[in-house]
């Protein structure tokens, strides 16, 4: 047992990485490049995508998948209440309605029941953003089923989910019978199960990614890589209105080599959540994290409820004495 004060998520960076991003920092390029672009690539045969962009945030990937899909004033976005405040915040930035629905209790992620519900009722909904919350997938099938039925496209904020599986697939990959515009966004933030210090991925189609790529960096159709390297062309065009939300390559040489540990680091995460269960599972003042059969959680964040009835004291002062241990 622990004696000292355990920190949220301290990053688990070895001498790897450390030498990788140094041999970055030596090649003479560090913005976007080569090493992003191979990023990119690792990332989208890991989960199974068809196309995969590296942006900065993963409130940049949500923020680039509403734009490329067009949605702005008078639209509505679906998304839940459970969630951090950016996944609404970008729904906002586009001037659309955020449209708030309950979660399910087990695992606190959008109930697809509310979600007809509210999408039968108001007008204008154009997508639907569920969140697989501490890692745990929603409960897609269902909101496939509903997006298909109202022409709704799907927007996945996957920030704790990787790698998380839904069914027979890996959180980001192709859904299957789903044609409608699908695009997922992962974080890559300093606590999360995969670090770049800060920075995310977008995924889905080739055409749709395409095009959140341009979205992503000032509307330039050519990046500084393809502008000024050997093989590159400096001629380009402002085709749009963009953003600036570009990985660059010292954060991608970072997570190429977390990327390549990612499995190892899991089943340490893993073995750490059965442990939790094992001792806290026996402590009937408390409730341990729900998965369901169908689901591998990625586990991002091991999510303990108080029973207050056995408990007898309020969240907050409970918390406050755990600190004093």
């Amino acid at each position: 047992m622990r004696s000292e004060f355990l920190p949220f998520s301290p990053p688990l960076i070895g001498e790897e990485e450390i030498a990788e991003v140094v041999r970055t920092l030596r090649s003479g390029w560090i913005t976007t490049g080569e090493r992003t672009h191979e990023f990119e690539e690792a990332f989208r045969d890991f989960v199974g995508a068809e196309a995969a962009l590296a942006v900065n945030s993963a409130t940049s990937a949500m923020h680039l998948a509403l734009a490329t899909l067009g949605i702005g004033e008078g639209d509505a976005v679906v998304t839940t209440t459970m969630t951090f405040a950016s996944t609404v915040h970008v729904i906002e930035h586009q001037r659309a309605r955020p449209l708030l629905v309950d979660v399910e209790p087990d695992t606190l992620n959008l109930d697809p029941n509310q979600l007809e519900a509210v999408v039968r009722r108001a007008p204008g909904v154009k997508a639907v953003m569920p969140v697989h919350l501490y890692g745990h997938p929603a409960d897609m099938n269902p909101i496939y089923d509903i997006a298909n039925r109202h022409g709704l496209a799907v927007i996945e904020d996957a920030a704790h989910a990787l790698p998380a599986w839904y069914h027979d697939r890996m959180i980001g990959a192709r859904a299957n019978g789903f044609d409608l515009p699908n695009l997922v966004a992962f974080s890559f933030y300093a606590t999360k199960n995969l670090t770049t210090g800060e920075g995310g991925m977008l995924t889905g189609s080739p055409e749709l990614v395409e095009a959140a790529r341009v979205w992503s960096l000032h509307g330039m159709s050519r990046d500084a890589y393809k502008r000024y390297t050997s093989d590159g062309s400096w001629k380009y065009d402002v085709v749009q209105p963009g953003f600036k939300y570009n990985m660059a390559d010292v954060q991608a040489a970072l997570g190429l080599v977390q990327l390549k540990r990612l499995d190892s680091m899991q089943r340490r995460r893993h073995a750490i959540v059965e442990r939790y269960d094992d001792a806290l599972g026996r402590v009937s003042e408390l409730e341990t994290p729900y998965e369901r059969p169908h689901v591998r959680s990625a586990w991002h964040i091991y999510l303990l409820r108080l029973r207050r009835e056995r408990l007898g004291i309020k969240r907050d002062a409970f918390i406050t004495e755990l600190k004093k241990k």
